[in-house]
């Protein structure tokens, strides 16, 4: 773990180079939508069902936050923009759309170090919606199956098969994506070596990119903790040997670490890891765990990370988490990031 760490840091150290701490700054554009709301999922999350037909309403609420903060950080440098959520690609294409383009009207998007658009659920991905991205300055997509075993996606509430996943992604090359992430979960419930030995066999042969490896972490707002007594007799696995596998199988497919962390509750007590091929790493992954520079979060669940004083010091300025509450109060929440960027900024 010493010699990872050191390689990490050497590797994430050539990646930031070109940033400029003090003056530079990421975006993070939140989208709490998702088709359906995984067992093992804490993240500000709502079933995409319950809000359809008003999801302009969310729209306009964050194009309000967009435009506040495009003219409050004019002048400074954007590096990187993240697209995540929830899942952004559950939203209608015509959304998405506007999003994107609200976001090339205020921001220099054409400059940034990398641009990210979440894909995450095969569910919520079709030809439309990735022929649509592919007009703006995308650089990164993640396809994300989290596991390749039928029986564990139907457990965790993904709702969707594990062809799907791979339709999604033939689909995502076919429409010229050329830096595809996916996710994976060691630890889920009831996977074992063997179980995780097949997804690396799946996600190999799809050939992405750059695969990140979570280690399962059981959060408070989880409904795995919620309602823990209901999943009592599940199993968790995750041990160095299968750790050391997802390593070797990332090798294999000329992926490099560039990225480590940890998190609370962590089966088995590891780590995530990213992995990737040349010229192929999230730069946005690498900022939101080192804390170098300010990301500026909006959204519902929004968490800003105001870093200053040449890195010595962070602030925090959060978005309220639940949808209607964040549509009801956005001229709070654009109050809450004026003073902050004005104090600590």
């Amino acid at each position: 773990k010493i010699n990872l760490s050191i390689e990490i840091a050497a590797r994430e150290k050539r990646l930031l180079e070109p940033l400029d701490y003090d003056r530079g700054y990421s975006l993070y554009v939140g989208i709490p939508f998702c088709p359906t709301t995984c067992l093992y999922c804490s993240f500000t999350s709502y079933p995409i069902s319950k809000w359809k037909g008003r999801t302009g309403l969310y729209l306009e609420a964050l194009f309000k936050e967009l435009e506040y903060t495009a003219e409050k950080m004019k002048g400074r440098p954007l590096d990187t923009i993240y697209f995540g959520g929830g899942t952004p690609t559950s939203l209608p294409a015509e959304d998405i759309d506007a999003i994107l383009c609200k976001l090339e009207q205020l921001f220099d998007t054409k400059n940034a170090l990398e641009f990210t658009v979440e894909a995450g659920r095969p569910d919520s991905i079709t030809r439309e919606k990735l022929q649509m991205i592919r007009n703006y300055p995308i650089t990164r997509i993640s396809v994300n199956p989290q596991t390749m075993n039928q029986e564990t996606l139907d457990i965790i509430g993904r709702r969707h098969t594990v062809d799907e996943t791979k339709q999604a992604f033939a689909l995502a090359r076919e429409c010229g994506f050329d830096n595809i992430n996916m996710d994976l979960i060691v630890g889920l419930p009831g996977e074992d070596r063997k179980m995780v030995e097949h997804t690396l066999d799946e996600v190999k042969a799809l050939a992405p990119d750059s695969v990140t490896v979570h280690s399962l972490a059981v959060k408070r707002a989880a409904r795995l903790n919620i309602f823990k007594d209901r999943y009592q007799e599940m199993t968790f696995e995750n041990n160095q040997e299968i750790m050391d596998m997802t390593m070797r199988t990332a090798c294999e497919m000329d992926m490099g670490p560039y990225y480590l962390y940890r998190q609370k509750n962590m089966k088995g007590n590891f780590e995530n890891v990213g992995y990737a091929k040349v010229d192929k790493a999230g730069i946005y992954n690498i900022l939101i765990m080192e804390e170098k520079q300010p990301i500026i979060a909006l959204g519902a669940g929004g968490s800003s990370k105001l870093v200053f004083d040449h890195g010595k010091r962070i602030e925090r300025v959060e978005n309220v988490k639940d949808v209607t509450n964040y549509i009801e109060r956005i001229d709070e929440m654009i109050e809450r990031k004026r003073k902050g960027i004005n104090t600590w900024l």
